[in-house]
């Protein structure tokens, strides 16, 4: 059943197709960030009578999204369903020194819900194919507050941060020029928007502290980051209650930006740790009926690399134009279960100068499982098999503040069905999935 969001937004489609609304290849003049003409600002609110550029330019900013997804498996997977959903986000910063207050503060506050369901248990993937779907937590009908943390330098070079921290899909974490975020903007597919060998490790919204380096005073041209957080973190918890010394994760990240052939690039390692106890995958069922308990596992690690490198630019440094992305991770295999991963695309953004908010991808993923096994009264039973995946998109800016993006993906699912009784295996097909998605930016 269609709710007063969506039924909002499926009005304002109608009403751009019907005016003919186009996105020209300059924007208006405007006397500030939010303001301009309906179809050429970069919200649908606009500027609020001039009160948002205002408390812009005193470092108060609020970015708020509604973002909608129609997807369904057209054919393979576990199940051929229709699903629709959508998740809401607001998020408000605060510079302190454009507020008058103190040099170098920065806070960053988020709240995010969802509602409604996705397509991602239907498809016998790993990878959900409706990341957007995910937070602040999986299953639909949730409002959490995944980032509530301040950073504070105290040089050009160096500063610290600390409180709930949105990592892995926030601004830094793992970014990529082509490949990354919540599935709203870019790719939808989870393996595209962050490395998944760190998602055992690394949970998406726990109480933790850093330091924050900038090699060159530029954020944009090296930024090198080192965090200690809880290994378990919830958006819809504080945090403080699983605040344990021997519940910890460590994870250290270095990105620079490169000039190779006079265009834009970056190149991104980084390494994570946690030394809580995990159950271990390879588990034996006479271990668990003796002792009553899964065997566990001290600690678990993962290394991590990704690229982006621009092939085309509209002008240097523009942020425009064509490119490659890839990643690669590794982990020790037991007892996070994806042991290596391997991707690989290509991006573009506003490349033609009459479509300059417009984003297009093609990427192909490879997840090599270090599969769990059970020792039953038949025989050793193996759940998972390698995984595969591919996945096609094109943002179409029909004002800078709605975008309608068709999305197909192709993926050589995981997970196996097993029929005990009968000593069979029915594997999981191959699953291809269309969606449509729609965000709007207020």
């Amino acid at each position: 059943m269609m709710t007063k969001r969506s039924g909002l937004a499926v009005h304002i489609v109608l009403l751009c197709l019907a005016l003919g609304a186009r996105v020209g290849a300059e924007e208006a003049a405007s006397a500030g960030p939010y303001s301009g003409g309906f179809f050429q600002r970069s919200t649908l609110t606009g500027d609020w009578g001039g009160a948002r550029n205002d408390l812009a330019e005193k470092g108060i900013t609020f970015d708020v999204s509604v973002t909608q997804v129609g997807q369904g498996v057209l054919s393979g997977g576990k199940d051929s369903s229709w699903q629709y959903g959508g998740r809401g986000d607001l998020t408000g910063h605060l510079d302190t020194q454009k507020l008058g207050l103190w040099p170098g503060g920065f806070l960053t506050v988020e709240l995010e819900g969802d509602w409604s369901s996705a397509v991602n248990l239907s498809t016998g993937a790993l990878m959900p194919v409706n990341s957007n779907q995910l937070y602040p937590v999986p299953g639909g009908g949730n409002v959490g507050l995944p980032a509530l943390n301040f950073a504070q330098f105290v040089s050009p070079y160096f500063g610290v941060m600390f409180g709930k921290l949105a990592t892995i899909t926030s601004t830094s974490g793992d970014m990529n020029e082509f490949a990354h975020g919540k599935g709203d903007t870019q790719f939808m597919n989870l393996a595209f928007n962050f490395n998944p060998s760190l998602a055992f490790t690394v949970p998406y919204s726990p109480l933790g502290a850093g330091i924050i380096v900038l090699p060159t005073k530029d954020p944009n041209g090296a930024l090198a980051s080192f965090v200690v957080t809880q290994s378990n973190g919830d958006a819809q918890t504080s945090g403080f209650g699983d605040l344990y010394a021997d519940e910890l994760t460590f994870a250290g990240e270095g990105r620079v930006r490169t000039d190779f052939f006079g265009l834009t690039g970056h190149q991104l390692v980084g390494v994570t740790y946690s030394n809580k106890k995990f159950t271990s995958i390879d588990q034996r069922l006479g271990f668990a009926l003796e002792n009553r308990a899964f065997e566990k596992t001290d600690g678990s690690w993962a290394v991590y690399y990704n690229f982006d490198q621009y092939f085309y630019e509209t002008q240097k440094g523009s942020g425009r134009g064509v490119g490659l992305f890839g990643r690669f991770g590794a982990s020790d295999g037991d007892p996070n279960l994806m042991q290596y991963f391997y991707s690989a695309g290509i991006g573009g953004k506003g490349f033609f100068a009459s479509r300059p908010y417009d984003q297009f991808g093609m990427g192909y993923y490879y997840l090599d499982i270090q599969s769990p096994t059970l020792q039953g009264p038949l025989r050793t039973r193996e759940f998972l098999r390698d995984e595969w995946g591919f996945e096609a998109f094109y943002n179409v800016a029909l004002t800078p503040w709605l975008l309608l993006t068709p999305d197909l993906q192709v993926i050589g699912p995981a997970s196996k069905r097993q029929r005990i009784l009968q000593r069979e295996r029915e594997s999981v097909d191959t699953a291809v999935v269309m969606g449509f998605r729609m965000q709007v930016v207020f």
